[in-house]
């Protein structure tokens, strides 16, 4: 069964694995470090609960669905 972020269990074995990491904590999402990867983790969060980074204006939606 894949895990499931709308349950407990998922999201128990998810805030585990967080607070086991540490600044010497191997990384193996890519090149960042683990504060650079918790905070990119949550900027998706932030755009939809926090309204704290604006939506991109037409330009750039326009890009993004055409060229990415």
């Amino acid at each position: 069964m894949k895990n499931n972020v709308f349950q407990k269990e998922t999201v128990a074995k998810i805030a585990e694995r967080i607070e086991k990491l540490s600044p010497a904590t191997k990384a193996v999402w890519g090149t960042m470090s683990v504060d650079q990867m918790l905070a990119h983790c949550n900027v998706t969060y932030e755009m939809v609960y926090e309204n704290t980074h604006a939506k991109p204006n037409f330009f750039m939606r326009f890009i993004l669905k055409n060229l990415v």
